[in-house]
Formats: structure tokens, sequence, C-alpha cells
């Protein structure tokens, strides 16, 4: 069995947003995002791949379409294929997002 010790990998850095690979086939992807704040994943589309971001710690604004909220530990949005999608750490500590991605873009 493959298991993680997800906040165990979590790591920080002033210059950019941290992604952390953690599990990955041809079918999916899932990372550990961790952002700063003030550090953004800026407004973007995936032609084919769904996306889900799930909030471990902190709070974010996403962006998902023309639709904005903010959204804190425990709480998930999903980006749909074709949707512009986005997310920015607008809060004053670190925000640690669980993302995962099908099919994966990757492969």
């Amino acid at each position: 069995m493959e298991h993680k010790d997800v906040m165990a990998n979590a790591l920080f850095a002033v210059d950019k947003l941290q992604k952390i690979n953690l599990f990955e086939t041809k079918n999916f992807f899932c990372d550990l995002y961790c952002l700063e704040p003030g550090q953004e994943q800026r407004a973007h589309a995936h032609k084919e791949e769904d996306k889900i971001y799930f909030v471990l710690k902190g709070t974010g604004s996403f962006l998902v379409g023309e639709e904005s909220k903010d959204l804190g530990s425990g709480q998930i949005v999903f980006a749909p294929a074709g949707q512009t999608h986005g997310v920015k750490n607008n809060s004053g500590e670190g925000l640690m997002l669980l993302v995962f991605m099908t099919p994966n873009p990757n492969f």
C-alpha cells in the first residue's frame, strides 16, 4: 500500500507557491499546494481535465468560471474541464491544498 504523511510533505517558499506531487498515475494526479500569503495560482483553464481543490489549512480565494468564493479548512471546490480556475492566498497565514486532477495532463 502506498501512503504519505501529507503534513510532513508540506513545503513553503517565499518566491512562489509550491506544488508537491503525492501520487500520480496516467489517470490522475494528487498534489499538495502550499501558498504563502499573497501567492496565487493564476487563472487558467484545462480543455479536458477536471480539477478539485480541497483546503487542508488556511483560507483561499477560489475562482471557477465567473464565480469567486473564499473557502477554508475542510471545504472543497470543483473546477470542471474548460472552466477558468485559480486560487489566491489573501490571508495572513499559509494555505495548504490537496489538488486532484483527472485525466492526468502529464501523460
